[in-house]
């Protein structure tokens, strides 16, 4: 009975602490275990390792695309673009987008560094990210759901993208916001918030089709919930803006270099570390069924595996946000979102290591995935969570030495 008095005390001096504070506690708590878990990949670095021998924290924040980012800082964009030894497009810089290099850059002119400032505007971005997904979750679901998502979120496999030189953070924080006030049924910040989206990272297509999914749910919908005239304008306006804004960085690349398949090619040039040689030209949904064939070949499973896991994933992922109780909780703003990103993601990207880091945007699902109100199952969500992390981190930057090792 004392133990029960003393927890409930802690209980309620908890809740008291304000939110904002609840949350960076929590989230300095994951960010130092990160920090433990990256310290650990430096001294673990080797000759093999990309990073060599004596990495430290600072090598290992601005690797891999990191690196690009640096780059685009400081060089812009290239007018004409690079080509290999074939006369095909080499990786450049188009395939970054503007918004996180230069915000870093106009940062860096009081840290003094591009790489402390890259850091800083991840660190930032995913506290703020958190707060706003406790505020989605809330919703939804009761406030100890809310900060348990926030926990699995802020610790999550991928959580290392919180404190290195990736813009995925920042593109998190323009997305749950921008959910957020989709299912407030607020829509002027969006205005903003669509371009932002669009020039941190590629995914504002799949915003595109969530608010054209969404108009449609709507509208089914509005004799439960009525449809004024300017939400019918909003939706569709803002879905306009986001195709706009989700084909631009193309024609902007086409413009500056005079090739109009500039962006393109550029992507496609990714590939090649698999591929050799990839499509001539993009083709929709043709990544995925490529990369079924290629990994399952060369596991020794041979293609026609790979097309039935692939199908089979298409149905399963379907079925779990159609049917799944706890995600259907989440609302529908959050799984028409799930839906449409994860379309996005089989029509224009080609599965590899990568997949991993290109799944955080449904980090909104970390609500449906706290809706369990088991100790035992919070606890060992949680401890799948850093032990994924600790995988993930040692893998792409204590060895980060094999084509499947690239974050």
């Amino acid at each position: 009975m004392v133990a029960d008095g003393l927890t409930a005390t802690g209980a309620r001096r908890w809740s008291a602490i304000p939110v904002a504070l609840r949350i960076g506690i929590l989230y300095l708590l994951a960010r130092l275990v990160t920090t433990a878990f990256l310290f650990a990949a430096a001294q673990l670095s080797g000759v093999g390792s990309r990073f060599g021998e004596g990495a430290t924290l600072g090598s290992l924040a601005l690797g891999w695309d990191a690196q690009w980012y640096w780059f685009l800082a400081e060089n812009g964009y290239p007018t004409d673009l690079p080509l290999t030894d074939t006369g095909v497009v080499a990786e450049n810089q188009w395939a970054f987008m503007p918004v996180y290099a230069y915000l870093a850059k106009a940062l860096s002119l009081l840290l003094g560094s591009w790489g402390a400032a890259a850091v800083v505007v991840s660190l930032v971005a995913g506290y703020l990210a958190c707060l706003v997904l406790y505020r989605m979750v809330l919703m939804r679901a009761p406030a100890d759901v809310a900060t348990w998502a926030v926990v699995f979120f802020a610790c999550a496999p991928l959580a290392a993208l919180f404190q290195v030189g990736y813009a995925e953070s920042l593109f998190l924080l323009w997305l749950f916001v921008s959910l957020w006030l989709v299912m407030q049924r607020t829509y002027g910040w969006l205005y903003l918030l669509i371009p932002l989206m669009a020039f941190t990272r590629p995914g504002v297509l799949a915003f595109a089709l969530f608010l054209g999914l969404f108009g449609i749910w709507r509208w089914i919908g509005r004799r439960r919930e009525p449809l004024g005239r300017a939400e019918v304008l909003h939706i569709m306006s803002l879905g306009v803006l986001a195709v706009i804004t989700g084909f631009a960085w193309q024609v902007v690349a086409g413009l500056v270099t005079g090739d109009s398949g500039a962006y393109l090619a550029t992507e496609l040039a990714w590939r090649r570390t698999w591929l050799g040689e990839p499509a001539a030209a993009f083709i929709p949904f043709e990544g995925f069924v490529r990369g079924a064939a290629f990994w399952f070949g060369s596991w020794g499973l041979g293609a026609v595996a790979g097309y039935i896991v692939l199908a089979a994933s298409v149905v399963g992922a379907s079925a779990l946000l159609l049917f799944e109780p706890h995600v259907r909780r989440m609302g529908a703003e959050a799984r028409l979102w799930s839906a449409s990103y994860l379309l996005y993601l089989l029509a224009v990207f080609f599965p590899q290591s990568s997949i991993f880091r290109l799944l955080v945007p449904l980090s909104p699902m970390w609500g449906a995935v706290a809706m369990p109100r088991s100790t035992g199952w919070r606890v060992g969500v949680l401890a799948a969570c850093l032990l994924g992390q600790w995988w993930w981190i040692y893998n792409m930057y204590a060895l980060g030495n094999a084509y499947w090792q690239i974050p």
